[in-house]
């Protein structure tokens, strides 16, 4: 009697990778970049009829075509960049800290108000007070939801998520109490004359600093991750609390430790946002930074490097798509559908990194 194997196999199925090689990843990204740049280019003509060359030229203009333009995308990679290492260790943890936006409001409220109420103080004391403040907010700010998630085992996500609104509400009010002029319901420039608590000028731009605070906090961030025993233990969490708590680790610990650390960071990207770039407070000064941040650290895989190179080609698309919707007659919605399909197909392509395709290879033989 003869059987026959009955195999369902389908054409194509998907089996995850061990890894990928770097240099393959870095392929596979450059290749995802330019299919998107073609799907856009055909999209542009064909609804506006312009040349996407010029698009595209008009876009680098306006990231790179002047000294202030380049300062100016410098200053939104290293914001960007910023939050996103605040991210990564809570990330790393599996601890879906989506309350960043409102880790940034909190650390601007502190430094604003330092500005206002302590600007007797000379900028050499007032500066690194200013820090400390936004660093404790930031950080206070993140203990929160971590508190609940250790003892009474809380949604994260809903917590962060929701702080965020909270922040939002407690910026309005201190616009509110601090505007000026009044009834303008704007804070205004704050020191303005004297310049107290804001960043000095080197080379020329006052975003310098944001520069050398983000590099360092991205060496420090790589070497808190990678080589010492509190980026160990946030690995095992990561990957199994039950493995964690099998091999003594203090789980409950490692989740607060750790939201301390990712809302200060955020917390100094406010600070860095009120002190080294806007110079006043409102409900914008964290522009969405903390939702996008989310993408870098994703996307990074929670590497501090990359998340500064990822970081510049957000910066870059978002300067660039304002130039083009003012010089090529694009609205605003053309210029952020540009950067949808783009970030569209740099998000897809990590799938194709994580993930290969089988194909079935013919009928199999026959069972006696």
């Amino acid at each position: 009697m003869q059987e026959y194997k009955n195999s369902r196999e389908p054409l194509i199925r998907l089996t995850k990778r061990d890894s990928m090689p770097l240099g393959s990843r870095i392929v596979v990204r450059l290749v995802s970049v330019v299919l998107a740049m073609l799907v856009c280019a055909v999209l542009i003509y064909a609804i506006t009829g312009i040349n996407p060359l010029v698009v595209y030229r008009t876009m680098f203009e306006g990231a790179f075509g002047s000294k202030s333009r380049i300062w100016s995308t410098v200053k939104e990679m290293m914001l960007l960049s910023c939050i996103a290492i605040g991210l990564a260790p809570a990330f790393k943890m599996r601890f879906w800290n989506i309350g960043a936006e409102g880790q940034v409001l909190v650390g601007g409220i502190v430094t604003a108000g330092c500005m206002i109420y302590l600007n007797k103080l000379p900028s050499a004391l007032l500066l690194p007070v200013m820090v400390l403040c936004s660093i404790l907010a930031g950080a206070l700010w993140g203990l929160l939801p971590a508190l609940f998630k250790a003892k009474w085992n809380t949604n994260e996500t809903l917590a962060t998520l929701m702080m965020n609104y909270v922040a939002i509400q407690l910026t309005s009010f201190f616009v509110a109490k601090w505007e000026n002029p009044y009834g303008s319901n704007t804070v205004g420039i704050i020191n303005q004359s004297d310049q107290k608590g804001w960043f000095p000028q080197v080379m020329g731009s006052r975003y310098f600093f944001c520069v050398v605070l983000v590099l360092l906090l991205s060496v420090m961030m790589h070497i808190y991750l990678k080589y010492t025993k509190h980026g160990f233990e946030i690995s095992v969490v990561g990957a199994s609390e039950n493995t964690a708590r099998y091999a003594g680790i203090n789980v409950s610990w490692v989740m607060i430790r750790t939201m301390l650390l990712s809302g200060a960071i955020c917390g100094l990207s406010g600070f860095m946002a009120v002190a080294g770039a806007s110079h006043t407070i409102s409900v914008s000064t964290a522009g969405g930074r903390g939702f996008t941040a989310i993408i870098v650290a994703w996307m990074a895989k929670f590497d501090a490097a990359t998340m500064l190179l990822i970081s510049l080609l957000l910066a870059f698309l978002q300067n660039g798509a304002g130039e083009i919707a003012s010089k090529c007659g694009l609205n605003d919605y053309a210029s952020q559908m540009i950067i949808g399909i783009l970030l569209f197909f740099l998000l897809g392509c990590e799938f194709f990194i994580n993930y290969r395709p089988v194909f079935r290879h013919g009928k199999k033989k026959e069972v006696r």
